[in-house]
């Protein structure tokens, strides 16, 4: 049986790693296009942002798990 308070604490670290991300993808892309504008290769810097967008989508499933086992408690 999972410990409920401490999948509480678990979802929030959640919810504040996803805002993190979810701001962290927002900076990339602003960072990207202000790239193109100058002229730049953004091929790295779009690589990162797939990277960003995929830890964003683990964190994402990992929250669901997480109210799963919240709501099993």
């Amino acid at each position: 049986m999972p410990n409920v308070q401490q999948e509480r604490e678990h979802l929030a670290k959640a919810d504040r790693d996803i805002a993190d991300g979810e701001r962290r993808v927002a900076e990339q892309i602003i960072l990207i296009e202000q790239m193109r504008k100058d002229g730049h290769d953004t091929a790295l810097a779009e690589e990162f942002l797939r990277n960003l967008e995929q830890t964003l989508e683990q964190w994402h499933a990992h929250r669901r798990l997480i109210l799963d086992a919240i709501a099993r408690g």
